[in-house]
């Protein structure tokens, strides 16, 4: 994220309801800027119902969380975020699943750039370079990541 949008890009560090919390915690400490969550469901009225901590109009938010896999519950906090009137134009996970290949162009559509530290296609390759796993699971892993839909469709037929 630093290296993409620069230290510099944001006021605000946001985490998402719950696991998002820590990292945004973590994030927040280390660049010396304030911290909010946004929540899944409002608490209360207002256009800042789905924020915990202060977020003002024109703030730079970076979105913090532990994961995605289709983006859409990035897209509900990113809302939230930019109906306080404050901007969020990038999100940053630790785990990205990397299987479904609409997730960035969902998240780019809706002006949010996605900065991840891991895919499953990293865990394979350390799981294969490791030797942790035989070569008919990691076979099987790859093929669920390969085309997840038709593998899941697969399974459940037998």
């Amino acid at each position: 994220v630093m290296r993409e949008a620069g230290f510099e890009a944001f006021d605000n560090i946001a985490g998402g309801e719950t696991a998002g919390i820590p990292f945004a915690a973590m994030v927040a400490e280390r660049l010396a800027l304030p911290m909010t969550y946004v929540r899944k469901k409002p608490k209360g009225y207002g256009r800042n119902a789905r924020i915990e901590g202060a977020m003002s109009e024109g703030q730079r938010v970076l979105l913090v969380e532990d994961l995605t896999t289709d983006g859409g519950s990035k897209l509900s906090f990113v809302d939230a975020i930019r109906e306080t009137g404050a901007s969020c134009g990038h999100t940053a996970v630790i785990f990205y699943y990397g299987i479904f290949p609409e997730t960035v162009k969902t998240l780019a559509d809706h002006g949010v750039a996605l900065h991840h530290l891991c895919t499953w296609w990293d865990v394979l390759a350390e799981a294969r370079d490791s030797g942790a796993f035989d070569a008919e699971t990691l076979a099987e892993v790859e093929a669920f990541l390969r085309d997840p839909r038709p593998w899941q469709e697969a399974r459940k037929k037998g």
